[in-house]
């Protein structure tokens, strides 16, 4: 006789793993949805037919569709803060300031891909109140500028300066020229002139002269979006 093993049992799902499992159903396809059509053409009936889930599920986990948009904005805004930090990373600057300019840099590469720029720059500021987006925003990409800064300035590249509000200012301006290019005729033209615009503002905080930055060989990525 066979003795049975964990093997030949089959696994059942707690309802905390299925409630996750749904929760999870219902981001990814919203998240595609959104990303692809937008915020408001995109229906409820669309978003739980995407995920194979009743509008009862929609409605357990969401209080409406907003509240689903919050999540999914959040969760795109960590993955792009991430994206960049490991990007920056693989690039392996050789100091601190050439480290900013590759973020400044893949931060609008990669705010610039059709679905991130809908979820992020179109719909979150107008779906979610101009001060949750910043919130967020603030929440994901201020401590890592930062964390930039504070060691720029540590290794003398940057001269010293108060970092939390140089932060801001960095992180307010980038958002700024993510939403120019967003809204700009030709986007890659654009995004090739805030390219510069982000070289002298950061030239600026360190205190030296554009003219001494060297050429960043770097491609627009691609992400999910």
């Amino acid at each position: 006789m066979k003795v049975k093993t964990l093997a030949d049992t089959p696994t059942r799902r707690t309802q905390a793993e299925r409630t996750a499992a749904t929760k999870a159903l219902l981001i990814d396809s919203a998240r595609k949805l959104f990303a692809d059509k937008g915020f408001s053409a995109v229906s409820t009936e669309a978003i739980v037919a995407e995920a194979g889930v009743t509008r009862g599920a929609l409605y357990h986990q969401f209080d409406d569709k907003a509240a689903l948009f919050a999540v999914v904005y959040e969760e795109v805004e960590r993955e792009l803060v991430a994206d960049v930090g490991e990007r920056i990373m693989a690039a392996r600057p050789t100091d601190q300031l050439q480290a900013m300019r590759i973020g400044a840099r893949l931060f609008l590469d990669l705010v610039s891909a059709p679905g991130v720029q809908q979820i992020v720059l179109l719909d979150a500021p107008a779906v979610l109140g101009w001060e949750r987006w910043r919130a967020v925003g603030i929440k994901y990409g201020l401590g890592v500028i930062e964390a930039m800064l504070a060691q720029a300035i540590a290794d003398g590249v940057v001269a010293d300066q108060p970092v939390r509000p140089t932060a801001h200012v960095v992180l307010g301006a980038l958002d700024e020229a993510a939403l120019y290019i967003s809204r700009a005729p030709d986007g890659a033209q654009a995004r090739t002139q805030m390219y510069t615009v982000a070289d002298r503002l950061i030239a600026g905080i360190a205190g030296v002269d554009v003219a001494e930055f060297s050429d960043l060989p770097l491609k627009p990525s691609r992400r999910r979006p």
